[in-house]
């Protein structure tokens, strides 16, 4: 009576924590999600979870199927993966490089599940801040990279992986705490704090300040959490992703709002090479990846 589609489904609805957000995740519009799981339902005539709440509360019955998936679906993704090796006797190399300074909060996890599953894999690890990652990718020196900025290369193909909304972070204290959304000349006089990143790479210069003629000073930080630090002491304000800073908004540490009333969105994306796009273990690095992100990271898209 009950399917895997049926476990991915309840699944995705517990991480997500809404129709909405689980419908993206599973491909499906969120009539058809009901439909399945209301279908479920009346073939166990109980219901799995209570309705109208937030986040979404399951009954005995529906913690049942939750733990069931919870022991069958890695089962089923590690045969999967044990299959694909016995079919292609696969080994290589996985160099990644990130330019991404937030992105170790969930590439590390991945990386370290993926090994779990692919240990004759060599991988390592570098960061493109100071060196052009893709012209290093299409020579084959890498062999992925996780941006925000896709160029069209021959010989290169992006992968999205999340889509993210950059909103402003600000002291509690800031002026601008008071707008609903921030304006580019509501930075015009403010200093605006971003990794060490030519500005032309940072969206919140192309998409946001720059078409608006609004040049701010600007000072740079290494990492996340000094940002954080200087802005919490109101030393100046900064673009991060939404996922990015949600534990120090959560803490009340510093506040957020959108830049522009629809938001900043942006996607980011796996830079690979076209010839190992179908790799087996490329194929699930990506899904792993995405696996990750839409458990760990707060505020994301489906891509």
């Amino acid at each position: 009576m009950v399917e895997l589609r049926h476990l991915k489904t309840l699944s995705a609805l517990r991480d997500a924590g809404s129709l909405v957000e689980a419908a993206e995740r599973v491909h499906l519009t969120q009539s058809a999600l009901s439909h399945q799981i209301k279908d479920l339902e009346d073939r166990l005539n109980c219901s799995l979870f209570i309705r109208k709440t937030k986040p979404i509360t399951f009954t005995s019955a529906g913690q049942r199927l939750l733990a069931l998936a919870d022991d069958v679906l890695p089962m089923i993704r590690n045969a999967e993966r044990d299959i694909a090796r016995l079919a292609g006797g696969e080994a290589g190399r996985l160099n990644i490089c990130i330019e991404c300074h937030s992105c170790f909060d969930w590439l590390m996890p991945t990386i370290d599940h993926f090994r779990q599953n692919w240990p004759e894999i060599e991988m390592d690890l570098s960061t493109g801040f100071s060196f052009l990652p893709l012209p290093a990718l299409a020579r084959g020196d890498l062999d992925l990279v996780i941006t925000s900025d896709p160029e069209p290369r021959n010989g290169i193909t992006y992968i999205p992986l999340f889509s993210y909304e950059s909103m402003l972070a600000l002291s509690k204290q800031h002026r601008l705490v008071a707008r609903k959304f921030i304006q580019p000349e509501d930075l015009a006089t403010e200093t605006l704090i971003t990794y060490p990143i030519d500005h032309s790479r940072l969206d919140v210069f192309t998409r946001f300040l720059d078409p608006a003629d609004v040049a701010p000073d600007t000072r740079t930080a290494e990492l996340t959490v000094m940002m954080i630090q200087l802005i919490a002491s109101g030393r100046g304000v900064s673009a991060l992703p939404n996922w990015a800073m949600h534990e120090y908004v959560e803490r009340d540490y510093i506040t957020a709002r959108s830049m522009g009333e629809k938001g900043l969105w942006c996607t980011l994306y796996a830079a690979i090479r076209e010839d190992q796009k179908n790799s087996e273990f490329m194929v699930d690095f990506l899904s792993t990846a995405k696996d990750i992100t839409a458990s760990r990271l707060m505020g994301i898209r489906p891509a």
